[in-house]
């Protein structure tokens, strides 16, 4: 008889991190220590890198580079194949590092194990993907335009503790499918999961020593060494509209890939069915704690359906079980940490200052102290909850006169990453989503959507550039125009 199939042995070593084909200890002399947000527990100590660590995993990373450019697109494709499989060996011991380190409950970690495994995929496909151009002259007789489209090299990744293992793999995963070589710096409360554990999943993989480096470190010091460096062909950030902006300053002539914060709007329009539109708004709103970028921030209702949607609203959330995220029943883990509880509180106050009706609230607890359960209001589009991004278990109600002043308010606001409405007109919300100043728009459906096939990113100061598809393909490559001169030139002289 068949024996079972031996699970893999788990993953170790957290304590250092992939540098030069080796997994060493940081050179800054300090000590990062990474914590479970629900217990408050420490999960591990890493010692922390510095700018000298930034540039051997530039160097590394740069090296390696031409070796793996070089390979045909069939034996890169293997690697993204073998990851995914890997993935799906791994399942429970990913899952449970994701509810561990990023306080995330049971059913979203799972479904960001997914999103990471597509992304995988998506991924194995792209070294074959990537395609240039012949051109015909347009001036010189007997020249051939040839656009060649090559990696820029190496790429520099700065991805955030919401979804880490997720926000890290969609750039690392393309960038280094056509080509290139990364230097990932993972976020400071989830330095596993953002980084040290992809980087172990794509070591089992077969990627080549030297490729994936991954520094734990400071902002200040490894954030500014990762994004300066003038060996990054693209910088790719996932962040706050802030960081974003002090990136831009410091790395003004580089290709930048950013995702930055976002204040998504759900719009629910006089003829929606409201059971969906609810659904998707809770969903949109309490999903992670509220700590996705593009959570519903607003739920924008009619003045038909306004106060029902506000009283079902509130309801659902009053339902949403809060606690330990390991348990299968839990809908609401903890907050990252104590300072992303302070902001939230701090918006819920001010909002209530300025006016908003506070229909659900409840105070801190946990053993961390760090778990807060959902709140619901009602107020104005310029309440605090309301014009400002809250990152937090969070929703606001607005009412809104008619379906332009619905539009209005979806659009007052400086971002624009993801949006949705709801209608029972397909093609109604389409026109709807048109007239959004978005780069995501969903019709009956909740605002947070993520495909690793397609076009993701925002406007305004949501940031620049796209995920996804072509669109990650076309991020992390560069045109090369090489020409070729098949007959002598006129004489011109």
């Amino acid at each position: 008889m068949a024996s079972e199939p031996q699970a893999p042995a788990p993953y170790d070593g957290f304590d250092r991190m992939p540098i030069g084909g080796e997994w060493v200890t940081g050179r800054a002399g300090s000590t990062a220590t990474d914590v479970n947000p629900y217990t408050g527990e420490t999960l591990v100590e890493i010692q922390h890198a510095d700018a000298a660590d930034v540039d051997a995993a530039y160097t590394a990373a740069a090296s390696a580079q031409r070796d793996w450019a070089a390979r045909t697109a069939a034996e890169r494709a293997e690697v993204f194949v073998r990851a995914a499989q890997i993935m799906s060996d791994r399942e429970e011991e990913i899952v449970d590092w994701l509810v561990r380190e990023a306080g995330a409950i049971r059913p979203r970690a799972q479904w960001e194990w997914m999103a990471v495994r597509a992304v995988m995929l998506e991924s194995a496909s792209y070294p074959a993907r990537v395609t240039g151009r012949i051109l015909p002259a347009a001036l010189i007789d007997g020249k051939e335009n040839r656009v060649y489209r090559q990696p820029v090299g190496t790429v520099g990744v700065i991805s955030p503790w919401n979804f880490p293992l997720q926000l890290s793999n969609r750039s690392v995963g393309p960038a280094l499918a056509v080509g290139n070589g990364v230097v990932l710096k993972p976020a400071s409360d989830t330095p596993i999961t953002g980084g040290l554990l992809l980087a172990r999943i794509y070591q089992e993989a077969g990627l080549p020593e030297g490729l994936l480096n991954v520094v734990v470190g400071r902002g200040g010091e490894v954030g500014d060494a990762v994004v300066t460096d003038p060996r990054a062909g693209v910088v790719s950030f996932t962040g706050s509209t802030p960081v974003g902006r002090g990136i831009a300053e410091k790395a003004p002539l580089t290709k930048l890939g950013l995702e930055l914060g976002g204040n998504g709007p759900l719009v629910v329009l006089d003829d929606a069915d409201l059971d969906r539109a609810v659904d998707a708004a809770v969903f949109g709103s309490f999903f992670h704690q509220g700590q996705v970028c593009m959570a519903t921030n607003r739920i924008i209702a009619h003045r038909a359906v306004h106060d029902e949607v506000a009283e079902r609203v509130a309801a659902r959330a009053r339902d949403l079980r809060c606690g330990d995220p390991a348990d299968p029943e839990t809908r609401i883990g903890p907050v990252i940490n104590r300072s992303q509880l302070d902001s939230v509180r701090e918006k819920v106050s001010r909002a209530t200052s300025q006016g908003a009706r506070l229909l659900v609230s409840g105070e801190p607890g946990g053993p961390s102290g760090q778990l807060l359960p959902p709140h619901v209001l009602t107020g104005g589009n310029d309440v605090a909850t309301a014009a400002e991004e809250v990152f937090g278990p969070v929703a606001t109600v607005v009412r809104a006169e008619d379906e332009q002043h619905a539009l209005d308010l979806a659009n007052d606001t400086e971002y624009g990453l993801s949006s949705a409405v709801f209608t029972g007109d397909a093609e109604r919300g389409v026109r709807f989503a048109l007239a959004v100043r978005a780069g995501m728009t969903h019709v009956n459906d909740t605002t947070i959507n993520d495909e690793p096939n397609t076009a993701f990113g925002g406007e305004k100061n949501s940031g620049v550039g796209r995920f996804g598809g072509e669109w990650a393909i076309e991020e992390f490559t560069t045109d090369h125009w090489v020409s070729v001169q098949h007959r002598p030139r006129p004489p011109m002289l």
